[in-house]
């Protein structure tokens, strides 16, 4: 079994335009996420999959590889589809392979959240894999952008929200984070690759329609998404005011 990193990387973020190529210290940041990445020793290669050649030029400047895709994608998932079919395509990769889809605006992501998601696979009931990361502030919890998930006892994924899950119904909320386990999604995927070909072409679902999160197109459809947690902080990149917060913290 053979494990591949795919890093999505876009120019035309709607918050953030050229997010991949702002300079963090020495390195611009699709340069820190694939150095950390390349770090993983698990991993049989790793590539940025992007849809637009200044990226591009940037990967291939520092030597990186990279592959250009589709500027219809509306995921990053689905930017990782066509890579896994490419590589299926050129005999490098089969079925059962695994692809893991990397955040692009996380600079500073440790290779250990890598070993920790693709050690799920274990488990060869396992065909999708995630992260998550317990919270302890009411602010995080209470906060759309940070997206929350409950489990269940075998570690399979029950729901994802922008809402803070679970409601605790008999506490009053400023103490909910004192009462209850509030656990954040970390945004790292790792699919079985014949999983992640199907994925990429179901339909739109309705509650991925209302909370904006594709994961639950996948719950929707009966695939079952199992989840490590970790207690790696990591940093992500979304607007020009986290790269002011990160300055600040290197500093």
């Amino acid at each position: 079994m053979k494990i591949f990193g795919i890093i999505p990387a876009r120019y035309a973020s709607t918050r953030f335009p050229g997010k991949p190529l702002i300079k963090i210290k020495d390195k611009i940041m699709i340069q820190h996420v694939y150095d950390n990445v390349s770090k993983c020793e698990i991993l049989e290669k790793v590539y940025v999959a992007t849809d637009d050649h200044r990226i591009a030029d940037a990967v291939k400047d520092f030597g990186g590889n990279v592959l250009m895709t589709s500027e219809n994608h509306k995921s990053g998932t689905d930017r990782c589809g066509e890579v896994a079919k490419f590589l299926q395509k050129e005999g490098l990769a089969t079925d059962m392979d695994i692809i893991i889809n990397i955040q692009g605006d996380e600079p500073f992501i440790d290779p250990k959240q890598i070993e920790m998601v693709t050690s799920l696979f274990k488990d060869d009931d396992v065909k999708i894999a995630t992260l998550g990361r317990q919270l302890n502030s009411l602010e995080a919890i209470n906060d759309p952008n940070v997206v929350k998930l409950v489990f269940d006892n075998n570690g399979k994924a029950l729901y994802f929200s922008r809402q803070a899950i679970p409601f605790i119904r008999d506490i009053d909320r400023e103490h909910w984070h004192e009462s209850s386990q509030f656990y954040e999604h970390i945004g790292i995927y790792a699919f079985k690759l014949n999983t992640l070909k199907e994925i990429v072409n179901l339909p739109e679902g309705s509650l991925e329609k209302d909370e904006k999160l594709e994961q639950l197109r996948w719950l929707e459809n009966s695939h079952n998404i199992y989840v490590n947690i970790t207690n790696i902080n990591t940093f992500s990149i979304d607007t020009p005011g986290d790269v002011e917060k990160l300055k600040q913290i290197l500093d």
